[in-house]
């Protein structure tokens, strides 16, 4: 079992000011949510929802909570957002915003970076139905759990770490498909993409490595910096082709040099804009292809495949 970690002053989840009364610093309830949860006010008069063993039973809008009661602060800044998070922790038992919590900073600190607040929604919800379709017996295959390993290895991991704590709270062990599917959460908030597009851009990151590794006739090395590199770029080449949002055009200069410098990896870079037209639908445009270009270079020269042009 884990302990739910206390507000962290230095996150900016945590850094809303309550109101002081004497030498205490209290909250002011605005709505109560449930026994463990219950809505307030920071300094910018944004709603946030605050977490704490009990501090809703018996209160009513107005009355102020100690702020040394709170455990968790919730800064959600859409309305939408924040009107579902309330909706599930009223419909929820604690447990499940506790191992999401927990979840969520594990994973920050180990991607080292900050996540999009939707996350709190999307993976408490995810679990409780995970945990809903086990005890009633229904297996959900993930289909492209090779896939999640090999392009999101450290979300992978977070995923197979949530298992455990799911087990340790829930005493419910889910199976490894489900390890796949909580990373895709992680990588979508990374993205702060939609979940809709997570799948689409772990295919289109299969068939450009396939189409990559084709043209070159080699098998790239998955342990290597460049092909770590490479990943990186294909998942926000993904996010950037699904919502039409391109690299800028305006550096013609720049593009070609890169196409006349190396050709062949320009080619293949071409290639590729044209089998993602053919297969996804989606507009490559040339900006695109340069920065495939550089990464395709450089993997060419790490497989012996090209030399090393300055």
């Amino acid at each position: 079992m884990y302990d739910p970690e206390p507000p962290d002053p230095k996150s900016s989840s945590a850094c809303q000011a309550p109101e002081n009364q004497g030498n205490s610093k209290v909250y002011r309830i605005a709505r109560v949510i449930g026994s463990n949860f219950v809505c307030s006010k920071d300094a910018d008069g944004q709603e946030i929802i605050l977490r704490g063993l009990g501090i809703g039973f018996k209160k009513t809008k107005g009355d102020l909570l100690p702020a040394a009661r709170v455990e968790k602060i919730y800064t959600l800044r859409d309305p939408g957002q924040s009107h579902r998070l309330m909706e599930l922790m009223q419909n929820l038992p604690s447990e499940y915003f506790d191992i999401s919590t927990h979840l969520i900073e594990t994973a920050e600190r180990t991607l080292g970076r900050h996540l999009s607040e939707n996350i709190y929604i999307t993976l408490t919800d995810h679990i409780s139905f995970a945990v809903e379709r086990l005890q009633k017996g229904i297996s959900y295959p993930n289909q492209l759990l090779w896939e999640i390993r090999t392009f999101y290895p450290q979300e992978y991991a977070l995923g197979q770490q949530a298992l455990d704590v799911i087990e340790s709270v829930l005493s419910i062990r889910l199976p490894d498909d489900e390890a796949g599917f909580i990373a895709l959460h992680f990588v979508n908030a990374e993205l702060d993409g939609k979940m809709s597009d997570i799948m689409p851009i772990t295919e289109l990151i299969r068939e450009i490595l396939a189409e990559s590794q084709a043209y070159y006739g080699v098998s790239f090395d998955e342990q290597s910096i460049d092909y770590e590199r490479f990943v990186l770029h294909l998942k926000f080449l993904g996010q950037r082709l699904f919502q039409r949002r391109y690299a800028a055009e305006d550096d013609t200069v720049f593009q070609n040099m890169i196409a006349s410098h190396y050709p062949n990896d320009f080619r293949c870079a071409q290639h590729i804009a044209a089998e993602v037209a053919s297969r996804f639908g989606l507009y490559v445009p040339t900006s695109e292809q340069i920065f495939l270009t550089v990464h395709l270079h450089r993997l060419s020269v790490s497989m012996g495949v090209s030399q090393e042009k300055e």
